[in-house]
């Protein structure tokens, strides 16, 4: 039968050995709201609410939706205000995060 061809599902434990976690000026953040065109409200860790575009390369990739965790890197200019949505953590993801402390909102 013609079609996609199919992947192996990954790993729990395989998700997690490969977590991504924020380097330099990058955030965790949770999707608060959509806003339509790209766009979602974001509460980051640092206590700033950002308005956040999901970047054009993840467009496609994964669905984002509220309640979501995301890794945010904020802009140079307006920093504490927007930022680029530039991965989604998966929900064994999330809960490896929350287990070893990255997600203490202020």
């Amino acid at each position: 039968m013609a079609g996609r061809p199919r992947t192996e599902p990954v790993s729990v434990e395989e998700q997690i050995s490969r977590i991504r976690l924020p380097k330099n000026y990058e955030i965790i953040g949770i999707v608060e709201q959509r806003m339509g065109f790209g766009k979602m409200s974001v509460m980051c860790v640092d206590g700033n609410t950002r308005l956040c575009r999901v970047k054009t390369k993840r467009r496609g990739k994964k669905w984002i939706v509220e309640g979501d965790i995301v890794l945010v890197k904020p802009w140079e200019l307006q920093g504490d205000v927007k930022g680029d949505i530039i991965f989604k953590y998966t929900n064994a993801q999330s809960d490896w995060l929350k287990r070893k402390g990255y997600l203490n909102f202020e």
